[in-house]
């Protein structure tokens, strides 16, 4: 094969896993975040595994101060470098990329670093809304994100007793 072909057939690949994976934004199995209702909590933001996505009110401005032994209860939603996160039709906010001090590109919607809660153990659940933590010296305040704009869901109940 000739060395024209062969880059033109590699950009024409190219072209097509981009235009493959955006998803156009519009939610789907493709979307990075999308939403989902939850009995008592309401419409809140879940990665592609219908995990629910929380904030906390420490964090904004892609200041990060869940590190170390937080991020083992409370998991960052990152992506690879390079990908731009795409959200489903009823996700209303900004998805965007910051840098972890600690290695990694993680979501943000509005602003607002975004995370799994290790203690909800799977899909369809909110465990994490409104339990308040501290972790290396920092007070944490969480909240399961709402899919319209930058607040939160329904508040939770306290600190649920999570001894981490």
């Amino acid at each position: 094969m000739r060395a024209d072909r062969v880059v033109a057939l590699g950009a024409a690949v190219a072209a097509f896993a981009v235009l493959a994976g955006c998803g156009g934004g519009t939610g789907g199995a493709g979307a990075t975040v999308s939403a989902r209702d939850l009995p008592g909590v309401g419409t809140v933001l879940v990665d592609q595994d219908g995990r629910t996505l929380y904030f906390a009110d420490q964090e904004t401005g892609g200041r990060i101060v869940c590190l170390a032994e937080c991020v083992s209860a409370w998991v960052p939603l990152t992506v690879a470098t390079g990908t731009i996160p795409t959200g489903g039709a009823e996700v209303t906010g900004s998805l965007a990329v910051v840098s972890r001090p600690d290695g990694g590109n993680q979501v943000t919607y509005d602003g607002r670093p975004l995370y799994t809660f290790a203690a909800d153990g799977g899909a369809g659940r909110a465990a994490g809304n409104g339990v308040r933590d501290k972790f290396g010296g920092t007070d944490l305040v969480w909240h399961a994100a709402a899919a319209a704009g930058s607040g939160s869901a329904a508040p939770g109940g306290g600190d649920n007793g999570f001894g981490y």
